[in-house]
């Protein structure tokens, strides 16, 4: 079974750096898009970035020029650097990916979620 597991989260102060990283455990054939979601208490899951296979990215607005994706296809990891963090930035921080596992067809996988918590 295909699960996405994450890791980095973390208390920083305001100004800090965190680096979160994500990667499937299990079989699996091949990943298209990765990307990193956020969920902060009382509000709805947005998108942070997304990254594909090839390096193309994308970012949320707020987040540009502070928060950098990147991702390591050899290791099948997807990383997000974040730098300059706000308390605004406190929230649970999910990991997505498009996998095609092996011997299943392609689903979209969620990580449990680490909690990045920014303190001012």
């Amino acid at each position: 079974q295909v699960r996405l597991v994450e890791s980095g989260g973390g208390l920083v102060q305001a100004g800090g750096s965190l680096r979160l990283s994500c990667a499937p455990s299990g079989s699996i054939r091949s990943i298209g898009v990765m990307g990193w979601y956020r969920q902060a208490p009382g509000k709805q899951r947005e998108l942070v970035a997304t990254i594909t296979s090839g390096g193309s990215t994308e970012y949320a607005d707020s987040m540009k020029g502070r928060f950098t994706i990147s991702r390591d296809n050899a290791r099948n990891t997807v990383y997000l650097q974040m730098d300059g963090l706000r308390p605004e930035d406190t929230a649970v921080y999910y990991c997505n990916a498009a996998i095609i596992p092996l011997y299943r067809p392609e689903n979209d996988y969620w990580g449990q979620g680490t909690q990045v918590t920014v303190s001012s």
